[in-house]
This record gives C-alpha cells, structure tokens and sequence, in this order.
C-alpha cells in the first residue's frame, strides 16, 4: 500500500525561519504592539524585516496557529461539560460607525466565541448563540446582561430556563473586554469587519493559549506554566 502523503509545511515558500515566524505573530497578536513596534523591537534582537511584513505575516498565519490551537483545547477538554458560560457584547468603532463584538467566555476565563454584527437585536444575538452551541455544546447555565435580544433568543433556542441576569454576574466577561481594548487602540481601530472578525478569533485564541491566571498563583506555578505555553507555542504547525 502507498504510504500517506505528508502534509505541506506552511512555512515551504518563505525564507525566513518558522520560529521567526512565530515569535512575530505572538509579539504582534498577544502584546498591545503596532507593525512598526514589532518592527524595531525585532530589528534590536538582530532581525531585520519590513512592517509589511508583519502585517502579512499574522495574516498568513495568525488564523493557521489560532485553528491549532483551538483543535488542542477542544481535544484536551473533550468530556468536561461546560457548566456555565458568560456572555457580552462591546462597541467597536468600525470606519467611524459602530458595530458589536459579541463573546462567549467559559466560568474559566477563556473566550469561547467571538463573533460581529452591525446590530444587537434578536437576530444578531440568535446567530452568535447558534454558533457558540454548535462548536462548544449547551452549558448549564447562561449568564448575561440585562439585554432583551439574550432572553427573545434564547426563548427561540428553548434555553431560556437557563438563563442567569445579575448586575455583578458578568464580571468574568466584562474583564476579557479589556485585553482587546488595548489591542484596539495600539492598532489605532479597524476599518473593515472582515479583518476585525478575523483578528478577534485570532487574538481570542493566543489569549487563552497564554493565559496563565498569574494572580492566582505562586510565581513558581507561574513560570513553570509559561515555559509550557511557550513551548507548545513553538511546536504549532510543526
């Protein structure tokens, strides 16, 4: 029998190294850092590439690492029933109009879902829901907001006996706002929603990837996690 193929490797028609790659996708997507920052910050350490080549860098890969690293989560947590999800939507400004980013994030932290819409009615709350319970499941509970779109589609998925409203509830959610916030003003905003969309899935996978609860732990737990994260980082695509 014929053996089977092994598949192309992403990096094949690029000259630099896959480490080098990887290190300016993870510089670019986890820290609050413009293509010009990377820039320099690389051109310090003896490497010298153009911003522009940042930029088609994390365009090229940061969706191929965010996949991975989603298959791996989904492989490891394959099993353990999701108790309880918190769920949001925040403002974006989007070429001086305004769209939503709706999220999804677990009673852990980690950010489930992103998802954007040009309106936060029903129909919009109804499609990110349908998404999030396709790839994730149903949890036991719901926890939101006060807004009525949660509870109209939730009402139409037959969820809403699990639904959960409470002024400080959602604070889970609310705090995984803020790494995005910052990563918005660095970029100085977006301009379309398609690279929106994209850059939230993308930057909502690294941020779980390196999310190491630090204040939760002793600095050795802490360290020990990290070189982990870092290592599995360098072994994505291989």
């Amino acid at each position: 029998m014929p053996r089977p193929r092994k598949p192309a490797s992403p990096f094949r028609y690029f000259n630099s190294s896959p480490e080098v790659i990887r290190l300016v996708v993870m510089m670019y997507v986890r820290f609050p850092l413009s293509l010009r920052n990377v820039e320099d910050l690389l051109f310090e350490r003896g490497i010298d590439i153009c911003h522009e080549t940042v930029r088609m860098w994390w365009n090229r890969f940061g969706p191929l690492f965010a996949g991975d690293i989603r298959r791996q989560r989904v492989s490891r947590v394959r099993g353990f029933r999701q108790w309880r999800w918190h769920l949001d939507e925040m403002y974006v400004k989007l070429g001086g109009e305004m769209v939503y980013l709706w999220r999804a994030v677990d009673q852990e932290g980690e950010i489930l879902e992103s998802f954007v819409t040009t309106s936060r009615d029903k129909a919009a709350a109804l499609a990110f829901m349908k998404k999030a319970l396709k790839r994730h499941g149903s949890p036991e509970r719901i926890t939101t907001d006060g807004l009525r779109s949660y509870k109209a589609a939730m009402t139409e998925l037959g969820n809403a006996d699990k639904q959960e409203i409470g002024r400080w509830a959602n604070n889970r959610v609310e705090n995984s706002h803020l790494s995005f916030r910052r990563r918005e003003r660095a970029m100085l905003r977006f301009r379309r929603m398609k690279s929106l969309q994209k850059f939230a899935s993308v930057h909502a996978n690294v941020h779980n990837h390196f999310n190491q609860e630090r204040h939760l732990v002793d600095r050795q737990t802490y360290k020990e996690r990290r070189s982990v994260a870092l290592a599995e980082w360098q072994s994505l695509m291989a």
